[in-house]
């Protein structure tokens, strides 16, 4: 099983896009170079703020809705390191597999 990992990246203007990969430094690349979502072309210099593997791609696209729910506050509170564990918990419980 290929693992998929959460990733941000911050533009020049300080935003934050999140997306999934199972690669990040090719899709990294790609965002770099304009072939990757059309939300970065033309946003100026991006940088990578943040990785983590999550696991499967069901639970990487349900923690990347998750994450693009949150304020800016909070996704920048993700970048500094804080508050993926809860994330990730809240996803894993059986309640919440189901969704």
């Amino acid at each position: 099983m290929t693992p998929w990992y959460l990733y941000l990246i911050r533009t020049a203007d300080n935003a934050l896009y999140t997306g999934i990969t199972t690669d990040v430094q090719r899709r990294y690349k790609q965002h770099q170079s304009g072939k990757g979502a059309k939300a970065l072309r033309g946003k100026g210099e991006l940088t990578l703020a943040f990785a983590a593997q999550i696991g499967d791609r069901s639970l990487a696209l349900r923690i990347e809705y998750r994450v693009k729910q949150l304020t800016k506050r909070q996704k920048e509170r993700l970048v500094d390191g804080e508050g993926l564990e809860a994330l990730l918990s809240s996803l894993q419980t059986p309640e919440l597999k189901n969704d």
